[in-house]
């Protein structure tokens, strides 16, 4: 039903973005705040499809932009210098979740209202909040790595869970739909950790650890993004992990495609960021012009409009990843994975 409701959404946003403006629509100051430079996304999909929408839907609206490089403290400099520019919407894509609730705070003071955006911020003051359903994200992550899982002899398999930042509400949900999507599987679960900042690195010190812990029992490993599945498979190879170890991520990432290819992750799921994007600028432009969008559900009481993720297994690649211009074809089949491009089908030739 989410899935549905989810799909239906982004054709009804999209439709609107298409729309030309109505001639009476009124003037008004939005603010995109966006949390870091780091991940190429946020520049190269979030940003520009959320200013298509708006530049469409409300032209003479002044759109305030600011990425925050991953500092709380500047994002709340940001923020409170919108407000103080006019910014009667907020679309907040939080540095830290707790911290963005005293942004939320002063944008109530100043009559504005806030969109979270990307991650749930726990006040009810956010006037909606538009993400993918990480709980949703969590058991297709785990799914996939049972099924691939190799039931052995004598005991259970054992994983290895990988999850986000403990200060990330996210990171909660996927942590949430992990456990729920084993609670009745036959395995053993040998450990868990809360990667601090998301940090691949610490995933990589941690596997590696896991791995001295425990010789040969290591099965699969249920890592929350890309960046903690490339961490975890750093640490497979660098133990001399000879047999393949299904490692989940999320993300859709270049570098996980690559490792898809060459077949050392199992798979990823991928968002449609842009689709994210245009349905957060809708309800902004709405929430401008005084309107209150229904949501088809709600987080912990807030509003809410949550996308389906796909699943992209190596047969998808083609489909969800080339065809749906997340990467190229030339990007995925760098130098270094054109055997394995070829291997997969993506490119025509004959792998050495």
């Amino acid at each position: 039903m989410l899935r549905t409701i989810a799909a239906a959404i982004v054709v009804s946003v999209a439709l609107a973005a298409c729309a030309p403006a109505e001639p009476s629509a009124p003037a008004g100051v939005i603010g995109l705040l966006l949390p870091e430079a780091g991940v190429a996304r946020y520049e190269t999909s979030d940003r520009p499809a959320f200013e298509a929408v708006v530049e469409k839907r409300c032209p003479e609206c002044d759109l305030l932009y600011a990425n925050a490089g991953s500092s709380a403290a500047r994002q709340q400099e940001q923020a409170e210098a919108m407000l103080a520019r006019g910014a009667e919407v907020l679309v907040l894509d939080a540095v830290d979740t707790v911290a963005a609730e005293s942004i939320v705070a002063s944008a109530t003071r100043h009559g504005a209202d806030v969109i979270a955006y990307d991650r749930f911020i726990d006040s009810p003051d956010v006037a909606a909040y538009v993400s993918f359903d990480s709980e949703l994200i969590g058991r297709l992550q785990t799914d996939a790595v049972l099924a691939a899982l190799d039931a052995g002899v004598g005991r259970p398999p054992g994983l290895l869970l990988v999850h986000g930042s403990a200060t990330d509400p996210n990171a909660a949900d996927l942590r949430a739909g992990v456990h729920r999507a084993l609670a009745d599987a036959d395995v053993e679960i040998l450990g868990e950790f809360d990667a601090p900042a998301w940090s691949a690195t610490a995933a990589q010190e941690w596997v590696s650890g896991q791995l001295t812990q425990y010789p040969g029992r290591v099965a699969g490993v249920v890592a929350a993004n890309d960046a903690l599945a490339g961490g975890a498979i750093a640490a497979l190879k660098a133990a001399g992990v000879d047999e393949p170890v299904p490692v989940s991520g999320q993300d859709g990432e270049l570098s996980a495609i690559q490792r898809i290819v060459a077949g050392d992750q199992l798979m990823t799921v991928a968002k449609a960021t842009d689709d994210q994007a245009r349905t957060a600028a809708e309800l902004a432009v709405r929430f401008l012009r005084g309107e209150t969008p229904a949501a088809p559900g709600t987080t912990q009481g807030i509003p809410s409009f949550l996308l389906a993720p796909t699943v992209v297994w190596q047969d998808d690649i083609s489909r969800v990843i080339v065809r749906g211009r997340v990467h190229s074809v030339a990007e995925i089949c760098a130098p270094a994975y054109v055997d394995a491009c070829v291997g997969v089908g993506l490119i025509e030739g004959e792998a050495e």
